[in-house]
Order: structure tokens, then sequence, then C-alpha cells
């Protein structure tokens, strides 16, 4: 076939306003997501934490990724993208909001109970709008177009992390487990409520901006986009899709790699206190460049998809990310660190191609079927336990980073399976006479 195929356009009339709504919700659950992240280091200090019970902070933030995201794909299938999007941020706030009332009780299980909820609506935000942007446009375009509303992720990412390091991180008191289990209990109360009474503070002033924002979403005209009307067909798209094994390989695909992430960036400032002796401030420094390296990263690869196919880039990467993963096991100091930074550049094209290739083809199936590749996200919880059992057992963090370096080699694994269904689908389309189809060589602008 020629090379000369027209690209499909990323957006069609009357789609870019609404693109530029939903795409700020990615700013904001990214900014969720690693505020979230950096209080693991956070409760480890206040409460005297083990590395598993911290831990708990991510099961209860991505079990309700799980349990919330199939009720938000038979909502929106029944009703619009809009209405899940708007339960979604409302669900948010609340879990925000909720961060008051906790920091009052100082009660840890207050926390994960405000965290759950607020989760629950990341996961209906992240049910809507990720299969939301697909359908703005073209599908042949649908992955491109995801990669560059997630390109914005990372942003809210470093916002978070920011957040975090002024209002939190470096509102803790230094005092070791040891020096705070020799504290009188009124002493290290009022500690721990001036330390509980920093990491409030951001999400209630996020809670405010997002009523805003909500406003903004619910008086603005957006596209409905239904795939199928009202009729859920619960039981039959669900067996077709376990049918669909493309799909069930971007599921697993997925799970591992959300938990992959978590544990990556879960572990970050830990590592970096431990291999160069700074404390969670200064160690957060690192945090802040890997994610700032994930958010350029996102951009270039956005870029670069004009001319390679996402399957091939999504194995170089994983690849990639596998051997730096081995370098922060094996290596110790700046090398170690290097290494865990870099880790983040690899990953930032990952969640939106797997999701991508993932949905790709499903037709009305898609809603239900986006809700699966959100459920993956269970991953964040349960493989970053699994790493802080290593953690806690080897009493090595660096050990344990074996665990993230494994679920790179499944995402590997996965990009060449994705990489034969891309080029098998492409086949049928062009013997269907269509347009804007690929040609399957593997450097080749992917539309």
């Amino acid at each position: 076939m020629s090379s000369s195929a027209p690209k499909a356009s990323l957006f069609t009339r009357g789609t870019i306003l609404p693109f530029i709504l939903i795409t700020s919700l990615f700013f904001m659950w990214g900014l969720a997501n690693n505020m979230t992240d950096t209080l693991l280091a956070a409760f480890k200090r206040i409460m005297s934490m083990s590395d598993f019970q911290t831990a708990w902070i991510q099961y209860a933030f991505y079990g309700a990724y799980f349990f919330l995201a199939l009720p938000a794909a038979v909502i929106i299938k029944k009703y619009t993208y809009k209405t899940g999007v708007l339960l979604g941020l409302g669900l948010f706030i609340l879990g925000s909001l909720l961060f008051y009332p906790a920091s009052i009780t100082m009660a840890y299980g207050h926390f994960l109970a405000a965290l759950f909820i607020l989760a629950g609506g990341l996961s209906i935000l992240e049910t809507a709008a990720n299969p939301y942007i697909v359908a703005l446009g073209p599908e042949e375009s649908g992955t491109r177009r995801l990669n560059l509303a997630q390109a914005f992720n990372p942003i809210g990412s470093i916002m978070g992390v920011l957040l975090s390091k002024v209002f939190i991180l470096s509102q803790l008191n230094l005092s070791s487990a040891e020096e705070r289990k020799a504290m009188s209990s009124a002493d290290l109360a009022a500690i721990q409520s001036e330390e509980l009474t920093a990491v409030m503070g951001p999400y209630v002033g996020v809670a405010l901006f997002l009523m805003v924002l909500w406003l903004v979403l619910k008086f603005t005209k957006m596209p409905k986009a239904s795939d199928s009307g009202p009729d859920l067909e619960l039981g039959p798209t669900l067996k077709r899709l376990i049918r669909t094994p493309h799909y069930v390989w971007a599921v697993v695909a997925q799970f591992f790699y959300v938990g992959a992430q978590i544990c990556v960036w879960s572990f970050t400032i830990r590592y970096v206190m431990q291999e160069l002796n700074l404390n969670e401030d200064s160690a957060s420094n690192y945090y802040l460049a890997s994610l700032v390296l994930f958010m350029l990263s996102r951009f270039v690869f956005s870029a670069l998809m004009t001319f390679i196919k996402p399957a091939t880039l999504l194995l170089i990467t994983g690849v990639a990310a596998a051997l730096c993963t081995l370098l922060v096991v094996v290596g110790s100091g700046h090398l170690g660190v290097y290494a865990l930074v870099g880790i983040s550049g690899c990953m930032s094209l990952m969640f939106p191609t797997i999701y991508g290739l993932g949905i790709r083809g499903l037709g009305k199936d898609t809603k239900l079927g986006g809700s699966g590749l959100i459920m993956a996200i269970l991953g964040g919880a349960l493989i970053t336990g699994a790493q802080s059992i290593v953690s806690d057992l080897t009493g090595s963090i660096g050990l344990s980073f074996v665990v993230p370096m494994a679920c790179f080699l499944v995402i590997a694994m996965y990009a060449v399976v994705a990489g034969k269904h891309e080029e098998a689908l492409n086949r049928r389309l062009r013997s269907e006479g269509a347009t804007n189809v690929p040609d399957e060589l593997p450097f080749k602008a992917v539309q």
C-alpha cells in the first residue's frame, strides 16, 4: 500500500472545547494521584508505621477504582459521558472535603475512608473521560488523541508533588519513630495534630477549586457521544469482552502497568532517602524530577506516534523500563537514583497506549470495556502491597524493585500481542475498503 495514506484528523467540528474541558480533568486526577503517593512517606513518619501499614493508603485508593469502575460504566452507558464526569467530580470533591474532619479525629481509618470516596470519584471520572476522549474524533486517531490528553496528566502530577512538598512534607516534624515513642502522649498528639492539619490543607483547597470546575462542566454543552443507546446488555457484553483476546491481554497489561507505576512512585522518596541520606522534603525533589521527565516524555511520545506504531513504542519502553529497574535493584547511590528517575520516562506512554489499543474495535462494547481497563487499576494496590511485603521481609527497598521489573516484562509481552492484533485489524479494514489505515511497517505513520 502506498505510504501516502492521509492522516485521520485529531478532532471533528465542535469537539475542541469539550476536549479542553475533559483534558482539564486529566490534570486534576494526576494532581490527586501524586499527592496520595507522597502520603506513604508522610504517614510513615507521622504514625511510625511499617511499609505494609502505609500500603493501606494504596489499598483504599486503588481499591475504590476497582469497585466503582463497573457501576460507573453502567451509569454512563445508560445516560451520557457527561453524567459520569459530573458524578465522579462530585465524589472527588466530597472525599477531599472529608480530609477536614479526619484531621480533627486524627484517625488513620478516617483518612482511608476519605481517600476511598475521593478515589471512587476518580474511578468514575477515568471510566468516563478516557473513552470520551477517544470518541471525540475519528477512531483511527483515538490513541494519539488520548496520549495528547494524558500528556496533561503529569502536569497535574507535578503540581500535586509541589503542593505536597510545600504544604505537607516540609511541615513534618523530623523526630524519628524512636524519638516519638519516647514522647509523652500529649506531646506526641500535639505534633501529630499539626502534621495532619498540614495533610488536610491541600485537599480541602483542591476541593474548592473543583466546585468551580463542576459548575463550568454542568452548564457547558457537551457532545453526547453515546455508543449504543440505553440498553445495557451487561451479561452478553461481558461475555463478548472475555472472548476478545486482545482486550483481555490489555486488561492484564494495564493491571501490571498501574502496579508498576505506583510501586515506582510510592517508593521513590523512600529509596532516595536511603541511598542519598536525605529527609522526605529533599528526597521529594527527585520524585519531582521523575514527574517532569514523565510529562516531557508524554509529549515526545505523542509526537513519535506520527511515525512509529504505538505497539512498537510500547515494546521499546517496556524493555527499557525493565532494564532501568534492574539497575535500581543491583545499583546503589546516584546510579540507582538516576535509573529510578529514568523509569518514569519509559512509563509515560504506557497507560494511554494500552488503553487505546485495548478498546480499539470494541464498537458498542467500548464503555463497559473501558471500565475493565479502569478496574485493572486495582494493580496499584495489590502489586504495591506485594512490594511493601518484600521490602519489610528483606529490609531492602532496592531489592523490592524486582516486583515492578517483572511487571514491565509483562507489558513488553503485551506489546507483541497488541502489535499483531493491530496488523490483523488494519488488514481487515483495508480489505473492506477503509481509508486512513496505516501501513504494516513497524515504523510508519499511525492514524
